[in-house]
């Protein structure tokens, strides 16, 4: 099939993918976050061809996108207070709520689970999108299941041309991480996914917050291991479960399988007495690995920031090194937006072996890190 890729200011572009999508067809489309991939969520057969389209298995929900708070109602069995408080405070905008869904949303969407993700994007175009398809739209991201999430419309189409309809390009999207996801079916929120919208922001409006304990393991888990670089190994898994959520169906997007994986081997590189800072023992034994790697004639790419970017200025000299800075060390959200592009720009270099420093675990920090700890497979590298 031919992809359509139109840009987003184009009202008629809008009308088109608006018709795609109530025909059952499939729209990539901008958001905030990152590019998304939408079809009717309301129909069965919209939510299996998406799933094809990524490559995606079945058991991972998608997330239900509107453009009118009052579909909720609609779409959600209840809606508790501390729903609504959150919808006030945060929408439209990066945050999905889980909440025990009504019979009407397929469980092809819900990856047959009893409950649905709901949430409303603040980008423009998607929210004209959906208000002229008269549709809810299902959209995961719009990428290969498993690969970094597409931040740019050159991205999509990089995974998924030929595959879907259309593509809205709408240039680079502006956080660069998914929403936050948090649970409203218990007694306390829950969050399931960090991002954008942090724990304290969450906090403040509607009192306690709670991380999922899978959350929790994967970073405590991730600090204590030490995976020794395999220069053997040029792709990381990208279907199977990761090892914290292998027995459990997973309640939200992103929580059982291996994400946002660049196609070579990405190692963390984080102090054990300091893991909030990037110390010189970082970087040096950062550079000793990389010069490892080179030896062994390896493409291989350090990911840094600017404050740290000078300690590998000597290995620049190589060839075969690439140096990509996210942005600096206090400006989580510039490292936020640029993470997925430098994945992606490692893959268009042929990197085969990645090292990246850790980053901060407060607020923002900890979203940015649980998608490295996920793209890497949890393969951290102590020092």
């Amino acid at each position: 099939m031919e992809t359509i890729i139109e840009n987003c200011n184009n009202s008629e572009a809008i009308d088109t993918a608006a018709k795609i999508l109530r025909q059952g067809g499939l729209v990539a489309f901008p958001t905030e976050t990152v590019y998304g991939l939408g079809g009717d969520a309301l129909d069965p057969s919209a939510s299996r061809r998406i799933y094809a389209a990524k490559g995606r298995p079945s058991d991972n929900p998608l997330i239900v996108h509107i453009a009118d708070k009052n579909a909720v109602r609609e779409l959600a069995a209840e809606v508790p207070e501390t729903a609504v408080i959150l919808m006030e405070a945060f929408w439209p905008g990066p945050l999905t709520i889980i909440l025990n869904k009504k019979p009407i949303v397929p469980d092809e969407t819900t990856g047959g689970l009893p409950t649905v993700a709901i949430r409303m994007p603040s980008h423009p175009a998607a929210m004209e999108m959906i208000r002229r398809s008269g549709v809810y739209v299902a959209a995961p991201s719009a990428n290969r299941s498993g690969r970094p999430s597409p931040t740019t419309a050159e991205h999509v189409a990089e995974d998924l041309s030929g595959e879907i309809q259309m593509i809205l390009d709408g240039g680079p999207v502006g956080i660069g991480i998914e929403s936050t996801i948090v649970d409203l079916t218990g007694p306390v929120p829950m969050i399931l996914r960090p991002g954008f919208i942090t724990k304290e922001m969450l906090s403040a409006v509607v009192g306690p917050v709670e991380l999922d304990p899978s959350l929790v393991e994967l970073d405590r888990e991730s600090s204590r291991k030490d995976h020794p670089a395999d220069f053997t190994k040029t792709e990381n898994p990208s279907s199977g479960p990761a090892p914290d959520m292998a027995m459990q169906h997973p309640k939200a997007p992103g929580m059982r399988y291996t994400h946002y994986a660049p196609r070579g081997t990405l190692s963390i590189v984080s102090d054990i007495a300091h893991p909030e800072q990037v110390t010189e023992a970082v970087t040096e034994r950062i550079i000793v690995l990389a010069k490892e790697a080179l030896a062994a004639g390896k493409v291989t790419a350090v990911l840094t920031t600017g404050e740290n970017s000078g300690a590998y200025a000597a290995l620049t000299e190589d060839p075969h090194f690439h140096r990509i800075i996210l942005g600096n060390t206090d400006d989580g959200q510039t490292v936020a937006a640029h993470l997925y592009a430098a994945l992606r720009t490692c893959d268009s270099l042929g990197c085969e072996v990645i090292y990246t420093e850790s980053f901060r675990r407060d607020a923002l920090g900890s979203a940015i890190m649980n998608r490295l700890i996920k793209a890497a497979g949890h393969r951290v590298i102590p020092v």
